[in-house]
């Protein structure tokens, strides 16, 4: 199996173009709905998030919970709430239970600023959210489940470029409805890894078997008997060679077919077969 340490790396220039189209959309809005994931909701957060998005206040949602172990997400959310002043919601896209509780807080949120602008003279108009976040975190799914009981675009706003589309979500909320992709950087490898794991980061930045092979390490740790009672391993080691063979994925010679194991592995974890989990840490 693959020993080395994996480098996960993205350009700079994607980067430098990620924030200026972030900041761009931040200028229209009065608060923003920030996306994590809720099985790395450390990881998947931006280190200087509230520098990113300067005085925005910011609704924080845990997304993906059902894939999470919700034992353990109650604790980071207080750790979140704490640490930036906002509340946090644990959110699935799949539901819309959570639906009326989202927009009224980011409802709330936005009102110190429309106060702003009626100090100023100018009618009171609908607060303007949009949702941020890593990539592949469940942004769109969010703005889907926002926007699932009202499609109607409002259309350009003065200023605003026709790619900027406006969905009214009811009188006193307007959704932009193009995610903000926050940029990531990688100064932090074993961040890195994590965004790996739950498919934040394009497969061209990594090779399935070193993430793989990682990905085991770390449930080895944290949740070793739900991993081994998944893949039927009893008291075998959690190594992609154990597991291609539990599995009869072999190739010629009986030799266990690690590339097509790494693939099933990365995609049983992401889609939540193997169990629900968190992989962060709370002190960390």
């Amino acid at each position: 199996m693959k020993k080395d340490k994996i480098h996960i790396h993205w350009y700079p220039g994607h980067i430098a173009k990620a924030e200026k189209k972030l900041k761009e959309q931040l200028s229209l809005v009065d608060a923003v709905i920030e996306v994590l994931d809720a099985r790395i909701p450390l990881s998947s957060g931006y280190e200087n998030v509230a520098g990113l998005l300067k005085d925005k206040p910011r609704l924080i949602l845990f997304n993906k919970s059902d894939l999470a172990d919700k034992s353990k997400l109650l604790s980071f959310a207080e750790k979140i709430e704490k640490e930036s002043g906002y509340p946090v919601i644990l959110s699935d896209a799949k539901n819309s239970k959570d639906l009326n509780q989202i927009v009224k807080k980011v409802v709330e949120l936005s009102e110190p600023r429309i106060q702003a602008i009626m100090q100023k003279g100018l009618l009171r108009r609908p607060a303007r959210v949009m949702v941020v976040g890593m990539p592949n975190v469940g942004k769109s799914s969010i703005i889907n489940k926002l926007t699932r009981s009202s499609k109607t675009k409002t259309g350009a706003k003065a200023g605003v470029t026709r790619q900027q589309q406006w969905v009214r979500i009811n009188p006193q909320l307007e959704l932009l409805d193009t995610p903000g992709i926050i940029p990531m950087r990688q100064d932090d490898q074993t961040k890195a890894l994590k965004l790996a794991f739950v498919n934040s980061v394009s497969e061209n930045a990594y090779s399935n078997e070193g993430v793989a092979y990682e990905l085991l390490n770390l449930l080895s740790e944290k949740y070793p008997e739900i991993v081994k009672n998944y893949y039927n391993l009893d008291d075998s080691e959690i190594t992609l060679e154990n597991i291609a063979k539990s599995r009869n994925w072999l190739v010629t010679g009986g030799n266990p077919d690690i590339e097509r194991t790494a693939i099933y592995v990365l995609r049983d974890f992401r889609d939540g077969k193997i169990g629900k989990f968190v992989l962060d840490d709370l002190e960390g």
